[in-house]
């Protein structure tokens, strides 16, 4: 009995890499990828090797408190007088403090600084000598923390757009680079970030 057997036609898979390649490709040119946020911040210069380290003691009065807890919500405000605010405050009770346009005893002290200026000219401006303490918590979600950041960031860039337009007639970022640097010295970001901490339920 003859057998019946039916050859298989083969499958020609010689295209199939280029399609394979054209599709990944494709995928990675339509694809739009999740970038990460993130904070651009200048660190200070190592310290010398022999140089003492001395806990850093500011003024109560110069200390703007704030804290975010796990669940988000803000509290604010000088030591001791801390209060629950929404994040859209944040900017401008930040403001408040660096600033302390009434001169209160409460707030920031401000202390009379010379800059050179770029025609030769002298200019004094009262420095704010407040500090900024951005506190969390252990649970503290990651997108408030940076919600709050730019807030305080936003504060300090209202401030410096300011004293740039009465100073020089410009904003901050349409000066040019020395003009830039004294505003940045008469307007310095101070905003220190204190160690998680951890609360009691």
């Amino acid at each position: 009995m003859a057998s019946n057997k039916r050859k298989v036609p083969e499958v020609n898979s010689s295209s199939q890499a280029d399609i394979a390649f054209s599709l990944l490709i494709f995928f990675l040119v339509a694809t739009t990828m999740n970038t990460d946020t993130g904070l651009a911040r200048m660190l200070p210069p190592m310290p010398p090797e022999n140089q003492q380290q001395e806990d850093i003691k500011v003024k109560e009065r110069n200390l703007f408190l704030v804290l975010i807890s796990g669940n988000g919500a803000i509290m604010a405000g000088t030591p001791n007088n801390q209060e629950i605010i929404d994040l859209r405050q944040l900017t401008e009770k930040a403001k408040e403090f660096v600033l302390n346009p009434y001169n209160d005893e409460n707030l920031p002290e401000m202390k009379e600084e010379e800059f050179d200026l770029p025609d030769g000219s002298k200019w004094v401006y009262p420095v704010s000598q407040g500090v900024i303490s951005l506190q969390t918590t252990r649970d503290t979600g990651y997108q408030a923390y940076i919600q709050v950041q730019n807030e305080l960031t936003r504060a300090f860039n209202e401030i410096r757009d300011a004293v740039a337009e009465t100073k020089f007639g410009a904003k901050f970022a349409d000066l040019p680079e020395e003009q830039r640097a004294i505003v940045t010295k008469a307007v310095p970001l101070k905003i220190s970030e204190a160690e998680p901490r951890n609360i009691k339920k």
